[in-house]
């Protein structure tokens, strides 16, 4: 029995190697010009604003968005909450507005946001990602909005109810 052991732990092995495999592989990929939102269906890059993207569990397909704020709509749905491995969106500090730069996605978890900016973003008011909490305060003194974090990014917020 003691020789069986080993052999039956083999396969947990791999099966923690897969897994961390799979969350390595969840890097942040460039948008196409040809990319479409996958809430709204509009042409990605002919907007301006910060944009984002996630993983989902069980698919190798990233769902795209024209904004940080659809994929906060999308995001924050019960349905699709639990399904999520990571997210990321533009760094508003490091990218440029009008076209932000696929090399500057952060962990959308980690980031700070302004919301109710003047700045203005497609589908609405602009949820404004930074990769510093400096940098959303320098944002919002200059351009209006209140600085938020991640866990303050609520469904009512987006509808206009907070």
């Amino acid at each position: 029995m003691k020789k069986l052991f080993p052999l039956a732990m083999f396969p947990l092995l791999f099966a923690c190697n897969e897994g961390d495999a799979a969350n390595a592989a969840a890097a942040p990929v460039a948008i196409d010009d040809h990319d479409r939102c996958h809430i709204c269906g509009m042409m990605i890059t002919k907007y301006p604003g910060p944009k984002g993207q996630l993983f989902l569990k069980g698919t190798e397909s990233v769902p795209k968005f024209c904004s940080s704020r659809d994929m906060f709509n999308f995001a924050l749905q019960t349905e699709n909450q639990r399904q999520i491995t990571a997210m990321y969106v533009h760094d508003a500090a490091a990218t440029d507005w009008e076209s932000p730069s696929d090399s500057h996605f952060i962990d959308a978890k980690t980031a700070y946001y302004v919301y109710g900016t003047s700045k203005k973003a497609v589908m609405g008011p602009a949820v404004a990602p930074f990769s510093s909490l400096e940098a959303a305060e320098k944002f919002a003194n200059e351009y209006g909005g209140r600085v938020l974090d991640f866990e303050e990014i609520t469904l009512e917020l987006l509808a206009g109810s907070q």
